[in-house]
């Protein structure tokens, strides 16, 4: 491809990510405004209509990243979906590089519980969506795990991103205990997910417009479970299961 070929696709792209955004952002207001009102209305009984906003929150959400496809703004692919549509009652564990991890992985679940950081809850386009959809804070750690361990009961899938926040491109990324401490105290297995970006977009450090000299492609790899009857010992504390566990996850999510 020639320079000017090259800067031209650039500026496309560029201008792709901001309408896709764009988009996401006017979505995100109709969902809050106008779908899940109607809703609220419409399905009285609260742990049904939630499965109805994470259904919904999945298509839109898929259509989401077609259109940053389609447009050319990214490429993305997804190896081993098909694991996903089976699970139940587990913890569904990914390394965070990009901004965007969360929405390739729940565009896979038409089920999907997911810990939000609070900022989230403050952030006007995603507020309404994520109270809708009966996401939960992360916020006090005895009411995080009683309300995950309600929700794993009940058959559901629980994401989460033990590094806490997106990875910092050249520092090694370390895990927080919460995904290990969740699988432990439910006795509920993991399944993990491996997602890299060549080249680097959407990171901690840059903005939405800082796009790569050519276009990025997101692999998400859904890799097998890991049991947590394999982990756990009668004869051991549970704070040294979880440092155990926690060390097992670090080895495979950053192989």
């Amino acid at each position: 491809m020639s320079s000017f070929a090259q800067k031209l696709n650039k500026q496309w792209r560029v201008f792709a990510t901001g309408m896709c955004f764009a988009l996401f952002g006017i979505g995100g207001l109709m969902l809050t405004f106008v779908v899940f009102p109607l809703l609220t209305f419409s399905i009285k009984n609260k742990s049904l209509r939630e499965l109805r906003v994470q259904k919904i929150i999945q298509t839109s959400f898929y259509f989401f990243c077609e259109t940053m496809r389609i447009t050319g703004a990214i490429d993305y692919k997804i190896i081993g979906a098909e694991k996903l549509k089976d699970d139940r009652d587990c913890l569904i564990v990914a390394n965070h590089p990009s901004l965007i991890d969360y929405v390739l992985i729940t565009s896979q679940l038409k089920q999907c519980d997911c810990l939000v950081k609070e900022g989230i809850w403050k952030n006007p386009f995603m507020r309404g969506v994520v109270t809708s959809a009966g996401y939960i804070p992360n916020k006090d750690p005895e009411t995080l795990l009683t309300n995950c361990e309600e929700r794993l009961k009940a058959g559901h899938v629980l994401l989460v991103f033990p590094e806490g926040t997106r990875t910092t491109k050249g520092v090694p990324s370390t895990l927080q205990r919460g995904a290990a401490q969740i699988a432990v105290k439910t006795a509920s297995d993991l399944r993990i997910v491996h997602i890299t970006v060549e080249p680097s977009f959407l990171t901690k450090q840059g903005k939405w417009y800082q796009v790569p000299e050519t276009k990025p492609l997101f692999i998400v790899e859904v890799k097998d479970k890991v049991a947590i009857d394999e982990f756990i010992d009668s004869d051991e504390s549970p704070s040294l299961t979880v440092r155990k566990l926690n060390k097992h996850l670090n080895s495979v999510l950053f192989p």
